[in-house]
């Protein structure tokens, strides 16, 4: 169960269709609870990848982070990027880069007029659909 606020997923969207037609991308903060993904802010990351259809978050923006949240309760949970044109489902592309258990992934659909995002967890060695649910506060 992924929980998002209005304004985060209101967020995911703006930075989608602002990259639209390239992948936007960025870094999830928050806490795991069980199985329960809490989200306390998105980190919009500078896409270093040079194809439109591919992302590649920038290694000094995610150790920044890191440090920042050093002491806290807080930990960088998982990413997040757009599939332009696509589904909010990973890409084989998206398969050959998840590596780390229990991290999230949102994925942020674009179409005509609609937006789609998808919630999914690497776990060993594959990747499991998650709920999202809406969070207030």
């Amino acid at each position: 169960m992924v929980r998002l606020r209005a304004d985060h997923r209101a967020q995911l969207e703006e930075e989608a269709r602002a990259a639209f037609p390239k992948e936007c991308c960025g870094l999830i903060k928050g806490w795991r609870g069980g199985d329960a993904y809490v989200i306390s802010a998105l980190h919009l990351c500078q896409n270093l990848a040079r194809s439109d259809d591919a992302f590649e978050i920038d290694p000094a923006e995610q150790f920044r982070l890191m440090r920042a949240l050093r002491g806290t309760d807080r930990a960088i949970i998982g990413c997040y990027h757009s599939h332009p044109d696509g589904e909010p489902e990973p890409s084989p592309r998206d398969l050959s880069a998840a590596n780390e258990d229990r991290f999230l992934w949102l994925i942020v659909a674009t179409g005509d007029d609609s937006v789609r995002i998808g919630a999914h967890v690497w776990q060993t060695g594959r990747f499991v659909s998650a709920s999202i649910a809406s969070r207030e506060e």
